[in-house]
């Protein structure tokens, strides 16, 4: 199909999308809330908080009971991993759910630690989330080796001349971010895998950020593991975890011994939270709805899922060119990250700043006070803030776009940055 029949075919309604998300239509100060805190944690449609309020109201149970609450629950959770394995195109017995990113990607580390001693190496890189960094550096008490790949400060990509340099024959896990939660960077993650591959290591990509901004396929990825967070793609405050079957059931998890040791179950510690994995599949269900409305012929969830990243992709494209081009012609601004719009394709709609004379705390509260959310700090990513000596100076304003955000309010927070710094 060509691009303009497929973006006539995918259109977003934006009317319809915001409907679906109550919290925007909060006030501050007399003024409409504008949530560009998506990088942080994206709100959530009306069928999530439902989702969730419902079965706390007429199913809420233990697994594995002779029950009818408690076969109900085994039934949401089926559905729940089915909806995920949609999502990420794979098998549902490939997905684990846990409190969080972090939580699940320590639970593999050890896991994973316990094969690894001296001469074993670990690749990471500078660009991550500490969250797909600390719990690898931790090996190092077995006497695992960890090496770090650098990135370019003046783009903030990924060097892959480097990473490439750092995979040895000793190498034996690659981690490293599908995007940067920081300074919106997508990363060449096929490549990285494939590098992994001819190296005989794993890989294990965190795609907690980039999970709302583009499709996700495992499948065609070939990635080992791939983690992400539900709350960064419109769910509720949960992490899931795609493991090959193979791995997970050759891997020994750290587990309490009345626990199954068939996979996924054997890889989650404890009780679960089973009403926010109602709200997972509440979560998946809207992208879903998503695609379906902007293309009526899908035939399959996974179809459905595309077509709703085709919709939102174009929108979220638009925002961003309009804010990074206004961000730059405010006086004393410096953006991180791609800045040229020919290479936009390489970076998400998450975007860094520093200004001359202001701090980002400060930004941030002023923003805050007129309904604009925004980030200040270094959201984790605090490899990259030391990298680009902006630690001890309170880190980036972090703005971040989804596709429930309109252009309007791109325009808005253009005006409101202007205003705060005079310019």
């Amino acid at each position: 199909m060509p691009l303009a029949e497929q973006a006539a075919a995918t259109a977003l309604d934006l009317t319809w999308v915001r409907s679906q998300f109550p919290s925007l239509a909060q006030k501050v100060n007399g003024q409409p809330a504008v949530f560009l805190d998506g990088p942080g944690g994206t709100q959530v449609p009306r069928r999530v908080i439902d989702a969730i309020s419902d079965y706390l109201t007429h199913n809420n149970a233990n697994t594995g009971g002779a029950y009818a609450t408690s076969r109900d629950t085994d039934r949401m959770i089926a559905e729940a991993r089915a909806a995920m394995g949609g999502f990420l195109n794979c098998n549902a017995d490939e997905v684990v759910f846990g409190p969080n990113m972090t939580t699940l990607t320590y639970a593999m580390s050890r896991a994973l630690g316990r094969e690894l001693g001296p001469g074993d190496e670990i690749v990471l890189t500078l660009l991550d989330h500490d969250a797909n960094f600390s719990p690898w550096k931790a090996l190092e008490e077995k006497g695992v080796t960890i090496r770090t790949a650098k990135f370019n400060p003046a783009d903030c990509t990924l060097d892959m001349h480097d990473l490439a340099r750092k995979i040895t024959s000793h190498t034996r896990l690659v981690a490293v971010g599908y995007a940067s939660n920081a300074v919106g960077t997508i990363n060449n993650v096929a490549e990285v895998v494939r590098l992994a591959r001819q190296a005989g290591a794993l890989s294990y990509i965190d795609a907690v950020h980039y999970a709302p901004h583009g499709p996700i396929d495992v499948r065609a990825l070939d990635c080992d593991f791939l983690v992400c967070s539900t709350y960064k793609f419109f769910g509720p405050h949960m992490g899931v975890l795609y493991g090959k079957r193979e791995h997970l059931k050759r891997l020994r998890p750290y587990k309490v011994r009345p626990n199954t040791n068939n996979i996924p179950n054997c890889w989650e510690w404890g009780t679960l939270n089973h009403e926010c994995i109602a709200g997972i599949k509440a979560c998946v269900d809207y992208w879903e709805e998503l695609g379906r409305r902007a293309r009526p012929g899908v035939s399959s969830r996974r179809e459905a899922i595309l077509a709703a990243h085709e919709a939102t992709h174009p929108h979220e494209r638009a925002m961003m060119e309009t804010m990074i081009a206004g961000l730059l012609a405010i006086p004393g601004l410096k953006l991180y990250g791609i800045s040229d719009q020919r290479r936009f394709e390489n970076r998400c709609a998450t975007i860094v700043v520093r200004i001359e004379g202001h701090t980002p705390l400060e930004l941030a509260t002023k923003l805050g006070e007129r309904g604009f959310f925004t980030w200040d700090g270094n959201y984790y990513a605090l490899n990259v803030t030391e990298q680009l000596d902006v630690e001890r100076l309170g880190g980036f304003l972090r703005i971040g776009l989804v596709h429930y955000n309109t252009m309007e309010e791109v325009e808005q927070l253009l005006a409101a940055l202007r205003e705060i710094v005079g310019a």
